[in-house]
């Protein structure tokens, strides 16, 4: 290993995986000291806290009212599939697409679902599709707000008809509680705990709007659904999933940690205090970009670029001549180096993305961490060019 020296700050705190998320500032084991272990989720304290869950995060995200929010398992990806096989095929589905999750449901629309009638509307790493393509106001539309894997964001719900006829179904999974989204615009909204409130797995939230919930109502999939996607019966919404009755048994440990990062986000000031860390974070970057001979940002365009999974590319003459084995070892002996200073950990970009770096930037990152990462982010590529050059 070429000899270069080390920058002499560490971020205090190295977690900066995309999901995982880091905790919260402060956070310890402590903190899920009220958690309700060995009780039923059905018990009076169980559905209290699930609740809880639901109430404040309507108070936090600024939910409508008439909207329903249910604690669904199988963490985001249980939402989606449950919005999918529930709600799809009464009409045409536009289906966007321009990182690996989207290009998921993509893929079980098409092929699992196998509906008939649905537009792929794509684009690829680092770019968003022509939204004037997407037909909001006759056709059912799925989108990922912002593309976790790319980095990759709408800029706002303007290119949705406020008179659309279909539905728009939107995984929001690392958009919630880091950006503005517009609820007037969505009939379906998903995420998980794991992301921009750094909780923990398994648990997924599904936000249904009165024209999803009628949709629900009067539609009968033509095929079969697992109990565990199942959202009405007899016809009728089940009204308990959305007041903490959820499908199957939660992690009352899990919904303890929930509660404790909500609650940390209402003392910080709610939402605005949440988008503006996550803002200031990404700001740390930008700035060290701007400065960079040989990082440079996978989405170029700064209207669309995300606040919270920033992705990186190299753009240095030396990586774009290798080929894509070569650039994934370069990527891979870069995070392999900084996660045995540890200096950052899991910061490689999805398996499927082009060879770079992913950063998260949500609310529980504190800005001091990304600005001491910044120099053993060129500590650790300047080291694996001189070996490998």
């Amino acid at each position: 290993m070429t000899n270069i020296a080390e920058p002499a700050l560490r971020p205090q705190r190295p977690e900066f995986s995309s999901g995982p998320c880091a905790k919260r500032p402060g956070w310890t084991l402590q903190s899920l000291q009220d958690a309700a272990l060995g009780r039923s989720h059905r018990a009076k304290i169980g559905k209290a806290k699930l609740a809880a869950a639901i109430d404040q995060t309507r108070a936090i995200l600024g939910i409508p009212a008439d909207y329903k929010i249910g604690i669904v398992p199988a963490s985001d990806t249980g939402a989606v599939e449950m919005a999918l096989w529930s709600l799809l095929g009464a009409r045409g589905v536009d289906m966007l697409a321009w990182e690996s999750f989207g290009s998921g449901w993509v893929t079980d629309v098409v092929k699992q679902l196998k509906l008939d009638d649905v537009r792929k509307i794509e684009a690829g790493y680092g770019e968003l599709p022509n939204l004037a393509d997407v037909d909001t106001k006759n056709r059912d539309v799925v989108f990922t707000w912002n593309g976790t894997t790319s980095g990759v964001r709408v800029p706002n719900g303007d290119w949705i008809d406020a008179d659309r006829e279909g539905l728009t179904i939107c995984d929001a999974t690392s958009a919630a509680f880091a950006m503005d989204l517009d609820w007037d615009k969505l009939d379906v909204v998903t995420f998980s705990w794991q992301k921009v409130m750094g909780g923990e797995a398994a648990h997924g939230m599904l936000i249904l709007s009165p024209r999803a919930v009628e949709r629900l109502e009067t539609f009968t999939p033509d095929r079969p659904l697992p109990k565990i996607f199942r959202l009405t019966k007899g016809g009728k919404l089940i009204e308990g999933i959305f007041k903490g009755e959820t499908i199957n048994t939660p992690s009352m440990l899990a919904v303890e940690d929930y509660l404790d990062a909500l609650g940390w986000a209402a003392d910080l000031g709610g939402l605005n205090a949440l988008q503006a860390r996550a803002d200031a974070n990404l700001a740390v970057l930008a700035d060290w970009v701007a400065g960079s001979d040989w990082a440079a940002f996978l989405c170029a365009d700064e209207a669309t670029r995300s606040n919270t999974s920033v992705c990186l590319k190299i753009a240095d003459p030396w990586f774009a001549a290798l080929d894509a084995d070569g650039q994934t070892a370069v990527q891979k002996a870069m995070v392999k180096l900084l996660e045995d200073k540890d200096v950052a950990y899991d910061i490689g970009a999805y398996r499927d993305a082009p060879a770079g770096l992913r950063i998260w930037c949500g609310a529980t990152v504190e800005v001091e961490d990304l600005a001491a990462l910044t120099p053993w982010l060129d500590w650790a590529y300047a080291s694996v060019k001189a070996d490998q050059a």
